[in-house]
């Protein structure tokens, strides 16, 4: 990929075509990998607190007339929670819009909310609505982040520009690698997972360049509590994949692995695109029956513990993609093929 314009080595006309990169406190190692794909230095901010616990943020360099990108994840952790951290982010933002900045896009690869995109119960809220119009209040041109949980209420929720990317590619082109002469199974936790899952498979069916099986497993899902043992499909012989957008408390995988095994799975492999790992997943996903764990590097897998699950876990960057998506935005391009990448 060849490096974009850097502002420190051209004229001030050459610096202004240059997109210009903020990366906040909290995701600045993963803003820093997206920046190197882009040959591009990280323009400098600051961040400070207030003993109240209030604080502010803004750019240390004109953003007049700049095409912005504010690279930030929003998963919590032991630092900041996922609302310390949408506010930070929708603060610069603002800031950004006030110091003329031509256009701001949320580069956000984890988008927090997301899953609370319609009502389950009476009077419940629409989380992933109200995300949206908080982005769209402080002048958000752009949003762009990697498989949310549901693409249809995300791009409904939104008014401002929104650039929804995969990661099927990624993890596609991981376990052709991994299971190349292996009999493969590409299975859907949940009937609401099947889509999802099926890009997977057939991209995985481009990258080997023969059939992969496909199955769905049963999922009953009431105030935290999952249920369902039945598999659809033919896991018999075959590794299998289980293929989600998350890993949360790994019960969803966890059961999933073991219906699997019960039905001859030879090896069983978990796939996530967001690996949260919260409450008591490192000991849900310590079963031996699941033989990988892999994920993406939008959130850092720090809540597990040195053990077993680290010990099977890979993650994938997804940075080399996000930094051609915007090279892409930048130049006014398309990011439709990119999904084929």
């Amino acid at each position: 990929m060849p490096a974009l314009t850097s502002p420190s080595a051209e004229s001030s006309a050459s610096a202004d075509s240059a997109p210009c990169l903020f990366a906040l406190d909290a995701s600045r190692a993963w803003g820093e990998s997206v920046a190197a794909q882009l040959g591009l230095p990280l323009t400098p901010h600051e961040e400070r607190a207030f003993e109240d616990g209030e604080h502010k943020i803004r750019p240390l360099a004109s953003v007049r007339g700049r095409d912005v990108y504010v690279l930030h994840s929003l998963h919590g952790d032991p630092a900041a929670g996922v609302d310390a951290r949408l506010v930070r982010l929708l603060f610069f933002i603002g800031a950004l819009k006030d110091d003329s900045a031509a256009r701001v896009t949320a580069v956000v690869p984890y988008l927090a909310y997301a899953r609370k995109d319609r009502r389950t119960k009476p009077r419940d809220p629409v989380t992933t609505r109200y995300v949206a119009a908080l982005f769209e209040a402080v002048g958000t041109d752009r949003v762009v982040t990697l498989d949310v949980h549901n693409l249809a209420a995300f791009q409904n929720a939104f008014r401002c520009r929104t650039e929804h990317l995969e990661a099927t590619a990624l993890f596609a082109r991981h376990f052709a690698c991994l299971l190349r002469d292996e009999a493969i199974a590409v299975v859907s936790p949940d009937a609401g997972g099947i889509k999802r899952a099926e890009l997977f498979r057939l991209r995985l069916e481009r990258e080997l360049g023969r059939p992969v099986a496909a199955a769905f497993a049963e999922k009953h899902r009431s105030e935290g509590v999952v249920r369902g043992e039945l598999i659809v499909g033919d896991v018999d012989g075959r590794c299998a994949i289980v293929y989600d957008d998350l890993i949360a408390s790994g019960t969803t995988i966890a059961r999933t692995t073991a219906a699997c095994r019960g039905l001859g799975a030879r090896r069983v492999f978990g796939a996530a695109t967001h690996g949260l790992f919260t409450g008591d997943a490192a000991r849900v996903l310590a079963d031996p029956g699941l033989d990988g764990l892999v994920v993406t590097d939008t959130v850092p897998p720090f809540r597990l513990p040195p053990g077993p699950v680290r010990d099977k876990l890979r993650v994938l960057s997804g940075a080399p993609l996000f930094a051609e998506a915007i090279r892409r935005l930048h130049a006014n391009g398309s990011l439709t093929d990119l999904l084929d990448a």
